[in-house]
């Protein structure tokens, strides 16, 4: 395999000609990797197979096996994914500050450019790297990614049938590159490579994000960990609550925009709480309860104590923690204490109390009466996305094109000097 150097140099010459693309250019080859991967659905799920096989032998969770599974509709939606982003407007380019100095002889402007090379580490979701092409390479930035070793077949071939694509439109097949040795210490190496990658994204575990937190040389957008949250005020419409809980905790286990944690005020707990469960049971969700909502549902099926590790874990599976508070500023100091800033929901009639909590959570989306499943690119306008960024510098939210640039200022004259 080629070294990390030679392969960082390839995306560093490779993001040098992207940039010289011009937009019809750039969308024509999305629209090419788009009919490409449809017409390798058969080769894309022979070789996802390999990657299925080695999971099932594992013993890997059903929840895992559905993130790593390319079927034919989750093919087709990556497909239609490119296509989408291929009409989005590029932020590249745009002219977002301009300002005429007269007395000096210059007219400045501000414009986004490209990062140049980006970095994406990520687990076993092989959609992640045709969307995380599709959007670097959308505002003419070269990626270089390193999936997870359990997804190792299904990214391969992914990224050569992408390759081949940008190949037949005359583009540097360097634009996308993948990292094939999935061992620790080459993901360290790559984390140092700050020479030659302008920006690094982790996608996944608290795990994950953390070693390259800890490990990176090279500038981070933190993204993924979702310990969310659905507060249930003493004004709640009950029904809403379970409507919305229900929706949030159990339409996909397995994604970061889940609601993981559960909090009720104390005055609708009775009311509330065996309505939430009734509804929970249906899909068999473990609820880890705290003393007083234990009390409320322990006839129930699938109930435990919860302990503190519970409320500050992303279960990632039919398991949700449940804390009793008795005040809304008790919630909000509950949520804040123990969310991963992704995000939180509050279900009130109260507009007052829903402005207090969407002012007080420190979360990237809050939500008021809705499901935090929403947190989502597309769902947002953006098309897909990069990740949902938890941190507050440059991106917050879900990262669509804008999140994949940066800025410079152009200064024109004619011979001028400063005076």
């Amino acid at each position: 395999m080629t070294d990390l150097i030679t392969l960082a140099k390839n995306a560093k010459k490779a993001s040098a000609e992207l940039n010289r693309l011009s937009e019809d250019k750039i969308n024509q080859a999305l629209k090419k990797v788009a009919v490409e991967i449809r017409e390798n659905a058969s080769f894309l799920k022979e070789k996802n197979a390999l990657d299925l096989t080695s999971a099932k032998d594992k013993g890997l969770s059903d929840a895992f096996i559905d993130r790593l599974t390319l079927s034919d509709k989750v093919i087709e939606g990556i497909a239609t994914g490119i296509e989408q982003v291929a009409m989005l407007d590029s932020p590249r380019n745009k002219t977002i500050y301009s300002y005429t100095n007269a007395e000096q002889g210059i007219d400045i402007k501000k414009i986004n450019v490209p990062f140049g090379v980006i970095g994406i580490i990520y687990e076993s979701r092989p959609n992640v790297t045709a969307d995380a092409f599709a959007l670097c390479f959308k505002t003419a930035n070269a990626v270089i990614l390193k999936g997870g070793s359990d997804a190792i077949n299904s990214n391969k071939a992914l990224t050569l049938v992408i390759q081949n694509a940008l190949k037949n439109c005359g583009i540097d097949q360097n634009a996308i590159t993948l990292i094939e040795n999935t061992d620790r210490q080459t993901t360290v190496e790559f984390m140092k490579l700050d020479g030659y990658v302008d920006l690094l994204i982790p996608r996944g575990s608290a795990s994950l994000i953390n070693s390259v937190k800890e490990n990176s040389s090279i500038p981070i957008i933190e993204t993924g960990t979702g310990n969310c949250h659905v507060y249930v005020d003493e004004f709640a419409n009950v029904e809403m609550a379970s409507s919305v809980i229900y929706n949030a905790k159990t339409q996909r286990y397995s994604v970061c925009n889940a609601c993981e944690s559960l909090v009720i005020h104390s005055k609708v707990l009775q009311k509330s709480l065996p309505l939430i469960a009734k509804k929970l049971q249906e899909k068999q969700v473990v609820m880890a309860c705290d003393e007083r909502s234990y009390e409320v549902i322990k006839d129930y099926p699938y109930i435990k104590s919860a302990t503190e590790e519970d409320f500050a874990t992303e279960y990632g599976r039919a398991e949700i923690s449940v804390k009793t508070v008795d005040s809304l500023v008790e919630a909000i100091n509950h949520i804040n204490k123990y969310s991963t800033d992704h995000s939180e929901s509050i279900i009130t009639e109260n507009l007052e109390n829903a402005e207090i909590f969407i002012n007080s959570i420190d979360s990237s989306c809050v939500y008021h009466n809705a499901s935090t499943r929403f947190s989502d690119g597309f769902v947002f306008g953006l098309g897909a996305e990069i990740g949902i960024s938890t941190q507050k510098l440059h991106a917050r939210g879900p990262m669509g094109l804008e999140g994949l640039v940066t800025t410079k200022y152009v200064v024109k004259g004619n011979g001028a000097v400063r005076k």
